[in-house]
Protein backbone atom coordinates (compact mmCIF):
# COMPACT_ATOMS: atom_id res chain seq x y z
CA UNK A 1 0.00 0.00 0.00
CA UNK A 2 2.68 2.43 0.79
CA UNK A 3 3.87 2.00 -2.67
CA UNK A 4 0.77 2.44 -4.40
CA UNK A 5 0.80 5.91 -2.15
CA UNK A 6 4.07 6.75 -3.68
CA UNK A 7 2.90 6.04 -7.66
CA UNK A 8 0.04 8.80 -6.54
CA UNK A 9 2.25 11.18 -4.98
CA UNK A 10 4.49 11.35 -7.44
CA UNK A 11 1.66 11.57 -10.36
CA UNK A 12 0.11 14.64 -8.11
CA UNK A 13 3.74 16.34 -8.18
CA UNK A 14 4.22 16.18 -11.64
CA UNK A 15 2.57 18.25 -13.56
CA UNK A 16 2.61 19.56 -17.09
CA UNK A 17 1.94 22.81 -16.18
CA UNK A 18 5.96 22.87 -15.18
CA UNK A 19 7.01 23.25 -18.80
CA UNK A 20 6.35 27.02 -17.84
CA UNK A 21 9.30 26.60 -15.04
CA UNK A 22 11.40 24.69 -17.89
CA UNK A 23 13.76 27.58 -18.81
CA UNK A 24 14.44 28.17 -15.25
CA UNK A 25 15.26 24.92 -14.11
CA UNK A 26 17.73 24.83 -17.05
CA UNK A 27 19.68 27.95 -15.80
CA UNK A 28 19.21 26.51 -12.11
CA UNK A 29 21.18 23.32 -13.52
CA UNK A 30 23.33 24.95 -15.88
CA UNK A 31 24.51 27.22 -12.87
CA UNK A 32 27.22 24.59 -11.41
CA UNK A 33 29.88 25.61 -14.08
CA UNK A 34 30.73 22.06 -14.87
CA UNK A 35 26.97 21.77 -16.16
CA UNK A 36 26.93 24.57 -17.89
CA UNK A 37 29.97 23.97 -19.93
CA UNK A 38 29.42 20.54 -20.38
CA UNK A 39 25.88 21.38 -22.15
CA UNK A 40 27.39 24.56 -24.17
CA UNK A 41 30.19 22.83 -25.43
CA UNK A 42 28.71 19.07 -25.92
CA UNK A 43 29.30 17.58 -29.09
CA UNK A 44 26.25 15.29 -29.18
CA UNK A 45 24.15 17.16 -31.40
CA UNK A 46 20.85 15.06 -30.16
CA UNK A 47 21.20 16.80 -27.27
CA UNK A 48 21.45 20.24 -28.39
CA UNK A 49 18.28 22.46 -27.77
CA UNK A 50 19.54 25.04 -30.68
CA UNK A 51 19.62 22.08 -33.32
CA UNK A 52 16.98 19.55 -32.17
CA UNK A 53 14.66 21.34 -29.70
CA UNK A 54 11.39 19.24 -30.41
CA UNK A 55 13.96 16.13 -29.80
CA UNK A 56 15.90 17.85 -27.15
CA UNK A 57 12.57 18.48 -24.85
CA UNK A 58 11.16 14.64 -25.39
CA UNK A 59 14.47 12.84 -24.21
CA UNK A 60 13.93 15.60 -21.18
CA UNK A 61 10.50 14.93 -20.90
CA UNK A 62 10.79 11.08 -20.82
CA UNK A 63 13.57 11.55 -18.53
CA UNK A 64 11.57 12.58 -15.97
CA UNK A 65 8.16 10.48 -16.51
CA UNK A 66 10.63 7.19 -16.56
CA UNK A 67 12.63 8.44 -13.22
CA UNK A 68 9.11 9.31 -11.22
CA UNK A 69 6.75 7.13 -12.77
CA UNK A 70 8.95 4.07 -14.32
CA UNK A 71 9.78 0.57 -13.10
CA UNK A 72 12.79 -0.51 -12.59
CA UNK A 73 13.28 -2.16 -15.82
CA UNK A 74 12.18 0.75 -17.78
CA UNK A 75 14.75 3.14 -16.00
CA UNK A 76 17.76 0.28 -16.56
CA UNK A 77 16.49 0.71 -20.11
CA UNK A 78 16.69 4.31 -20.27
CA UNK A 79 19.64 4.57 -18.45
CA UNK A 80 21.34 2.79 -20.65
CA UNK A 81 20.70 4.72 -23.65
CA UNK A 82 21.39 8.18 -22.21
CA UNK A 83 24.78 6.88 -21.35
CA UNK A 84 25.70 6.40 -24.49
CA UNK A 85 25.04 9.82 -25.49
CA UNK A 86 26.67 11.21 -21.98
CA UNK A 87 30.10 8.98 -22.64
CA UNK A 88 30.67 11.56 -25.47
CA UNK A 89 30.02 14.91 -22.35
CA UNK A 90 33.64 15.16 -21.74
CA UNK A 91 35.93 18.28 -21.22
CA UNK A 92 38.59 19.07 -23.12
CA UNK A 93 42.12 20.72 -22.59
CA UNK A 94 41.06 23.83 -23.89
CA UNK A 95 37.51 23.71 -21.94
CA UNK A 96 37.40 26.65 -18.92
CA UNK A 97 36.43 23.87 -15.92
CA UNK A 98 36.50 20.11 -16.03
CA UNK A 99 33.48 18.45 -16.00
CA UNK A 100 32.17 14.66 -17.21
CA UNK A 101 28.47 13.76 -17.73
CA UNK A 102 29.34 10.64 -15.32
CA UNK A 103 30.33 12.45 -12.72
CA UNK A 104 27.75 12.08 -9.67
CA UNK A 105 28.23 15.38 -7.91
CA UNK A 106 27.04 16.63 -11.15
CA UNK A 107 24.30 14.79 -12.06
CA UNK A 108 23.34 14.76 -8.46
CA UNK A 109 23.18 19.15 -8.56
CA UNK A 110 20.61 18.30 -11.90
CA UNK A 111 18.53 15.67 -10.00
CA UNK A 112 18.22 18.59 -6.98
CA UNK A 113 17.19 21.24 -9.29
CA UNK A 114 14.76 19.03 -10.89
CA UNK A 115 13.40 18.13 -7.20
CA UNK A 116 13.63 21.56 -6.23
CA UNK A 117 11.45 22.62 -9.61
CA UNK A 118 8.57 19.79 -8.85
CA UNK A 119 8.68 21.00 -5.37
CA UNK A 120 8.10 25.05 -6.49
CA UNK A 121 5.77 24.06 -9.01
CA UNK A 122 3.20 22.36 -6.75
CA UNK A 123 3.47 25.12 -4.46
CA UNK A 124 2.46 27.91 -7.17
CA UNK A 125 0.05 26.08 -8.37
CA UNK A 126 -1.48 23.37 -6.13
CA UNK A 127 -0.44 24.04 -2.65
CA UNK A 128 2.31 23.67 -0.53
CA UNK A 129 1.73 19.58 0.23
CA UNK A 130 1.86 18.60 4.27
CA UNK A 131 5.65 17.96 6.11
CA UNK A 132 4.94 13.87 6.11
CA UNK A 133 3.76 14.14 2.41
CA UNK A 134 6.53 16.16 1.30
CA UNK A 135 8.77 13.74 2.96
CA UNK A 136 7.62 10.54 1.14
CA UNK A 137 7.62 12.52 -2.06
CA UNK A 138 11.21 13.64 -1.61
CA UNK A 139 12.13 10.26 -0.63
CA UNK A 140 10.51 8.92 -4.15
CA UNK A 141 12.15 11.71 -5.96
CA UNK A 142 16.41 10.12 -5.68
CA UNK A 143 15.02 8.16 -9.05
CA UNK A 144 16.07 11.64 -10.46
CA UNK A 145 19.33 10.97 -9.59
CA UNK A 146 19.66 7.25 -8.79
CA UNK A 147 18.60 6.64 -12.30
CA UNK A 148 21.75 7.53 -14.17
CA UNK A 149 25.05 7.76 -11.75
CA UNK A 150 24.00 9.17 -8.23
CA UNK A 151 24.35 6.02 -5.81
CA UNK A 152 21.68 5.81 -3.27
CA UNK A 153 23.38 7.25 0.03
CA UNK A 154 24.74 10.17 -2.29
CA UNK A 155 20.96 11.53 -2.26
CA UNK A 156 20.85 13.80 1.32
CA UNK A 157 18.78 11.63 3.72
CA UNK A 158 15.58 13.81 4.55
CA UNK A 159 14.91 17.16 3.98
CA UNK A 160 16.42 18.96 6.40
CA UNK A 161 19.62 17.43 4.84
CA UNK A 162 18.63 18.09 1.43
CA UNK A 163 18.36 21.82 2.21
CA UNK A 164 21.49 21.82 4.02
CA UNK A 165 22.66 20.55 0.71
CA UNK A 166 20.94 22.97 -1.55
CA UNK A 167 22.59 25.82 0.57
CA UNK A 168 26.11 24.60 0.17
CA UNK A 169 25.25 24.08 -4.24
CA UNK A 170 24.34 27.72 -4.12
CA UNK A 171 27.87 28.64 -3.09
CA UNK A 172 29.23 27.03 -6.28
CA UNK A 173 26.95 28.80 -8.76
CA UNK A 174 28.32 30.87 -11.26
CA UNK A 175 27.20 31.35 -14.68
CA UNK A 176 30.09 33.57 -16.62
CA UNK A 177 29.55 35.50 -19.88
CA UNK A 178 29.94 32.07 -22.13
CA UNK A 179 27.02 29.85 -20.24
CA UNK A 180 25.05 33.94 -19.72
CA UNK A 181 24.59 33.84 -23.21
CA UNK A 182 23.87 30.30 -24.17
CA UNK A 183 20.93 30.55 -21.04
CA UNK A 184 19.46 33.86 -22.17
CA UNK A 185 18.48 32.40 -25.55
CA UNK A 186 17.01 29.30 -23.32
CA UNK A 187 14.84 32.24 -21.24
CA UNK A 188 14.14 34.01 -24.34
CA UNK A 189 12.99 30.69 -25.94
CA UNK A 190 15.05 31.48 -29.25
CA UNK A 191 15.74 27.56 -29.87
CA UNK A 192 12.25 27.82 -31.39
CA UNK A 193 11.52 28.50 -35.01
CA UNK A 194 11.32 32.00 -35.86
CA UNK A 195 7.14 32.63 -36.14
CA UNK A 196 7.65 30.59 -32.01
CA UNK A 197 9.80 32.88 -30.89
CA UNK A 198 8.87 35.77 -31.83
CA UNK A 199 5.28 34.83 -30.42
CA UNK A 200 6.76 33.76 -27.00
CA UNK A 201 9.61 35.42 -26.07
CA UNK A 202 8.64 38.09 -23.95
CA UNK A 203 6.63 35.69 -21.80
CA UNK A 204 9.05 32.96 -21.34
CA UNK A 205 11.44 35.26 -19.94
CA UNK A 206 8.41 36.49 -17.82
CA UNK A 207 7.86 33.21 -16.34
CA UNK A 208 10.99 31.90 -16.49
CA UNK A 209 12.48 34.78 -14.29
CA UNK A 210 9.41 34.83 -12.32
CA UNK A 211 10.54 31.12 -10.94
CA UNK A 212 14.14 31.99 -10.69
CA UNK A 213 15.72 31.88 -7.15
CA UNK A 214 17.30 35.60 -6.56
CA UNK A 215 20.38 33.84 -6.60
CA UNK A 216 20.29 33.15 -9.87
CA UNK A 217 18.68 36.18 -10.90
CA UNK A 218 21.59 37.80 -9.89
CA UNK A 219 23.90 35.66 -11.32
CA UNK A 220 21.78 35.80 -15.03
CA UNK A 221 21.48 39.77 -14.51
CA UNK A 222 17.37 39.95 -15.02
CA UNK A 223 15.67 42.32 -13.45
CA UNK A 224 12.80 41.59 -11.11
CA UNK A 225 9.89 44.16 -10.11
CA UNK A 226 7.70 44.19 -6.89
CA UNK A 227 4.69 44.91 -9.62
CA UNK A 228 5.93 41.91 -11.92
CA UNK A 229 6.38 39.37 -8.97
CA UNK A 230 2.47 40.69 -8.37
CA UNK A 231 1.54 39.86 -11.99
CA UNK A 232 3.13 36.23 -11.68
CA UNK A 233 1.36 35.47 -8.24
CA UNK A 234 -1.84 36.50 -10.27
CA UNK A 235 -1.19 34.44 -12.93
CA UNK A 236 -0.52 30.90 -11.01
CA UNK A 237 -3.41 31.89 -8.95
CA UNK A 238 -5.85 32.05 -12.00
CA UNK A 239 -3.66 28.53 -13.32
CA UNK A 240 -3.53 26.97 -10.30
CA UNK A 241 -7.44 27.11 -10.79
CA UNK A 242 -7.58 25.84 -14.16
CA UNK A 243 -5.16 22.95 -12.93
CA UNK A 244 -6.82 21.73 -9.86
CA UNK A 245 -10.30 21.62 -11.63
CA UNK A 246 -8.99 19.39 -14.08
CA UNK A 247 -8.81 15.73 -14.54
CA UNK A 248 -5.37 13.87 -13.43
CA UNK A 249 -4.96 12.62 -16.87
CA UNK A 250 -4.74 16.55 -18.25
CA UNK A 251 -2.64 17.40 -15.66
CA UNK A 252 0.25 14.94 -16.11
CA UNK A 253 0.08 15.62 -19.86
CA UNK A 254 3.04 15.63 -21.40
CA UNK A 255 4.48 13.62 -19.34
CA UNK A 256 1.91 10.54 -19.53
CA UNK A 257 2.37 10.78 -23.18
CA UNK A 258 6.08 10.64 -23.42
CA UNK A 259 5.84 7.47 -20.70
CA UNK A 260 3.47 5.61 -23.36
CA UNK A 261 5.70 6.58 -26.13
CA UNK A 262 8.69 5.27 -23.79
CA UNK A 263 7.11 1.69 -23.77
CA UNK A 264 5.74 2.12 -26.74
CA UNK A 265 9.53 2.09 -28.42
CA UNK A 266 10.38 -0.68 -25.86
CA UNK A 267 7.92 -2.80 -27.03
CA UNK A 268 9.08 -2.19 -30.74
CA UNK A 269 12.63 -2.20 -30.26
CA UNK A 270 13.20 1.49 -31.28
CA UNK A 271 15.99 3.91 -30.55
CA UNK A 272 14.97 5.54 -26.86
CA UNK A 273 16.43 8.82 -27.20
Amino acid sequence: MGSDRHVVMREDVILGAGLLAAAANIIMQLGRPGVGYGVVESRVDDGNVYRRPFKRGRTTLTYLAVAMLGTDEERAAYRRAVNAQHAQVVSTASSPVPYNAFDPELQLWVAACLYKGFEDVHTAYLCPLPADELDEVYRAAAPLGTTLQVPEDMWPADRAAFEQYWRRGLDQVHIDDTVREYLRGIATASFLPRPLHLLTRRFNLFVTTGFLPPEFREQMRLRWTARQQRRFDGMNRVLGRIIRASPQVVRAFPYNVCLWDLRRRLRAGKPLV
